[in-house]
Order: structure tokens, then C-alpha cells, then sequence
């Protein structure tokens, strides 16, 4: 069976502005149960970025760095790496393999990011993969 990343992709995407602190965004996505936020375009920010748990624990909590301080520019990544929503999973899982990334913005086919998709979406599918595909939704 053939799935696409718009079977298993999250919808929600939630922004965060490059100049709030780390604080800031950890306190979004702590409130959201979320591992990433996407990083606004600003006048002085002219491509989206992405903020990740993992790039808390390497560039704020390895370094001793403090989040209240630290912007959230200081720690992003950009520009993002995506995939489009008609992608097949076992080429979206190769990408962030080959990126050694593990959440992808997910755009449409107007370049418009519409969700995303993270190597926790993963463990899912490959428990499904297991059962063979009867049911999305496990028991």
C-alpha cells in the first residue's frame, strides 16, 4: 500500500516570532504538546524557519545557555527543508534520513505550509505497517 504524507501529516501548525525568546516557545509548545514550531517571515526574517525540541537540548541545555535571553533566530533553522503533501512516506522517511532532520514542514502544492510531519508520526506507521494496514487507528 502506497501512503502519502498527507495521510499522516498533523494539520496544525503553530508560529512563533524569530525575535521571542526560547522561553517563549517552549512555553507554546509545552502548552500545545508539541515539538517544533514554525518561525514567521518578518521584515528582518525573510524566509520561514523551525525551531525543534532537538535544537533546545544541543543549542540551549548543552551550551548552558539561557532561554530567556537567547531569541529564537539564534537557534532556528532555515531555510526549511520540506516535503509536499503527495509525497510518499517511505521518500519523506529517506529525506529526513538523508537530512538527519526529524520534523518536516509539509506545503501544498502552492508552496503554502500546510502542516507537519515528524519521526514520531513514524513509529505509528510502522506500527500500522505491522498490522497490515487493516486500520489507521490502533487499539
Amino acid at each position: 500500500m502506497q501512503l502519502s504524507v498527507k495521510d499522516w501529516m498533523k494539520d496544525l501548525v503553530v508560529y512563533i516570532d524569530p525575535d521571542d525568546t526560547v522561553c517563549d516557545a517552549l512555553e507554546k509548545m509545552r502548552h500545545r504538546y508539541i515539538s517544533s514550531l514554525i518561525v514567521n517571515k518578518t521584515e528582518t526574517n525573510p524566509n520561514y524557519g523551525i525551531v525543534t525540541s532537538i535544537d533546545i537540548v544541543d543549542k540551549i541545555v548543552a551550551q548552558q545557555r539561557d532561554p530567556s535571553k537567547t531569541k529564537v533566530r539564534e537557534i532556528m533553522n532555515s531555510p526549511l527543508i520540506t516535503v509536499e503533501t503527495k509525497m510518499l512516506l517511505s521518500e519523506c522517511a529517506a529525506k529526513m534520513k538523508e537530512a538527519r532532520i526529524h520534523h518536516l514542514p509539509v506545503i501544498n502544492e502552492h508552496g503554502d505550509i500546510v502542516g507537519l510531519i515528524s519521526s514520531t508520526d513514524f513509529l505509528i506507521v510502522a506500527e500500522v505497517m505491522g498490522k497490515g494496514f487493516g486500520e489507521r487507528t490502533l487499539s
